[in-house]
């Protein structure tokens, strides 16, 4: 990359929304999901000796799936190639595919695939994949807001390894948006900010768990309210309630939660 092509780049870096410019780059940037990344646990330790099988992250959006992969890709020595499903067919399958094989026989060098919204491949799409999965050539990480038992190919499930991320917590919701009000580099920390604790309360609560709920929220509230005479973006509850929905309830008649409303 060129010297004007990497000053290109860092420009949309900055300009990008904050919910992209915070994602986690490390596991120890990583809020939440404990349940598979906290300390000692199975997937934490698979990333940090960076000895991973075929995965397949699945639950709500704004929980982490895309963000967890790209933490991964950050601490593989792995080739890493990155497809999004909707944008995708077999064409650049094939060709992730030829590349993945060139490096193996080139280099030795492992190659870790993934796939977004991997559920939205057909299945002759998804069967492309499964032998180069199946001999090694690929490592598959797919993410999905699907249960991946009915909605991924059967094969390819059984062939990795499955981890369930969940609705963040309240808490995981707070200590993000301070990170992104404090980090001064990504986030707000140039800035002189008062966020009133009912008004935080307010973003938590209505985000639903939804770590991107709660920073495309915040970052309407700090870019739209001016300082006052002291300099100070005060961000009170009247500002967060006109700052951000309420929460959507998420209906799917096809899928789980479909069976989780109609039971609750």
């Amino acid at each position: 990359m060129d010297l004007f092509a990497h000053g290109r780049q860092s420009q949309i870096e900055k300009e990008s929304p904050l919910a992209n410019r915070m994602r986690p780059r490390t596991l120890e940037e990583y809020v939440g999901q404990e349940h598979i990344v906290g300390p000692g646990r199975l997937l934490r330790r698979a990333i940090q000796a960076d000895q991973l099988s075929s995965l397949i992250f699945y639950g709500p959006p704004g929980t982490g799936k895309t963000t967890l992969a790209r933490v991964i890709s950050n601490s593989t020595e792995s080739h890493f190639i990155t497809i999004n499903a909707v944008l995708s067919g077999v064409a650049q399958i094939r060709e992730a595919i030829e590349v993945a094989q060139e490096r193996r026989n080139l280099y030795g060098q492992r190659t870790t695939l993934f796939v977004d919204e991997v559920h939205r491949w057909n299945k002759a799409q998804q069967d492309a994949l499964l032998p180069h999965v199946e001999n090694g050539t690929i490592i598959l990480i797919g993410a999905t807001t699907e249960n991946p038992y009915f909605e991924v190919n059967k094969a390819l499930v059984s062939r990795s390894r499955i981890f369930q991320l969940k609705p963040l917590t309240q808490d995981d919701l707070r200590q993000i948006a301070y990170q992104a009000i404090n980090d001064p580099e990504r986030g707000y920390g140039q800035l002189t900010i008062d966020l009133h604790p009912a008004a935080l309360d307010h973003l938590v609560d209505v985000a639903n768990g939804d770590a991107r709920g709660v920073l495309n929220a915040l970052e309407l509230a700090v870019e739209t309210t001016p300082p006052n005479e002291q300099g100070v973006i005060v961000i009170d509850l009247d500002v967060a309630e006109e700052s951000i929905q309420r929460r959507a309830v998420l209906y799917d008649k096809e899928g789980d939660v479909h069976y989780d409303t109609i039971s609750a």
